[in-house]
């Protein structure tokens, strides 16, 4: 049985004459990461930030902390996104508790409605739902954008949506996803290899086995770059699913925890995929699964990266793939 297996998908490219041959430890090099990094810190983002998913947003209000911020989330009863702070202006009552009604949401403690109306301090924020992810924009920080800016996405799609929180900054979890060369050492459960093809400061290019069952794995080529300040789109440019993103973005929740929400946006030139996206419920929960196991480990490089570079003390983790 062959160790890898592409489904009878064309096969990405063969590899340039020119591919360096350099162990992986050297071609991580720190200070490329981090000016890629710097790079990617310093493209705008509109002043918005991603919250959840959209599914998770519901009738009744619920809390989030953004950028330090205390917000509530809530749909109209036409189903519209509806984003505001959520503290009652009155006595502070907290609104993640509140009825709704119509578009307002009504105070717990005394009765107060609120909607997308200012009301003295209490202003509602502008909320952007993009069908797969619930955003909000905060003012004061940047030139606002009228959306969030987003990288393309394709037409038809399976989506499944992670959200997981992490002791660091956003610039932790860019600094994990521009360093893929640690991604069939660290993830061997996931990846079979991973090597990669090209790199600027821009974007990275990799040829990357990712593990189906056993010895059998599905080949890529993928792109990884930063469209705004607080994401990292992996792009798969080559092999199975051409078309299909990984968005990663990363929302400061206050200092030194930061919100991982990663949206997964499958699709495939393939016949048979009409029918994936028919039973999408089924397939969510696989996408979610595997995201959120690397993620188990991601979030622990994270960790240990904004712990390092503050001098602070390491809390031991010990992951191990398999």
């Amino acid at each position: 049985m062959p160790s890898l297996f592409t489904f009878g998908a064309p096969p990405p490219a063969p590899l340039p004459d020119d591919l360096s041959d350099q162990p992986d430890w050297v071609q991580a090099n720190p200070a490329r990461i981090e000016r890629a990094l710097a790079r990617a810190l310093g493209r705008p983002a509109g002043g918005w930030y991603a919250v959840d998913a959209v599914d998770a947003i519901t009738r009744a209000p619920r809390a989030y902390t953004i950028a330090g911020r205390a917000l509530i989330l809530w749909r109209s009863a036409e189903g519209r996104l509806l984003a505001a702070p959520e503290a009652c202006p009155h006595m502070g009552a907290s609104l993640a508790c509140a009825r709704t009604r119509g578009d307002a949401v009504i105070c717990p403690w005394h009765g107060l409605e609120l909607g997308p109306r200012p009301h003295g301090r209490w202003r509602p924020l502008v909320a952007h739902d993009d069908g797969v992810l619930a955003w909000v924009r905060l003012e004061g920080e940047e030139a606002p954008s009228d959306a969030p800016i987003l990288a393309p996405r394709p037409e038809g799609f399976v989506a499944g949506v992670i959200r997981m929180e992490a002791a660091c900054e956003p610039a932790d979890i860019l600094a994990n996803r521009l360093d893929p060369w640690h991604g069939a050492h660290f993830h061997p459960h996931s990846f079979a290899r991973l090597r990669v093809l090209e790199e600027d400061e821009d974007v990275l290019r990799v040829r990357v086995a990712y593990r189906v069952v056993g010895p059998l794995a599905v080949e890529v080529d993928a792109t990884f770059h930063c469209p705004d300040r607080r994401t990292i789109v992996m792009t798969i440019v080559g092999g199975e699913g051409v078309g299909s993103v990984v968005e990663t973005h990363a929302t400061p929740i206050e200092g030194g925890r930061t919100a991982v929400i990663e949206a997964t946006l499958a699709t495939s030139e393939r016949r048979g995929f009409a029918v994936a996206r028919a039973t999408a419920r089924l397939w969510r929960g696989m996408i979610t699964r595997r995201a959120a196991r690397l993620w188990v480990e991601d979030i622990a490089y994270a960790e240990r990266r904004y712990a390092l570079r503050r001098g602070e003390p390491v809390r031991l983790r010990t992951i191990q793939g398999g």
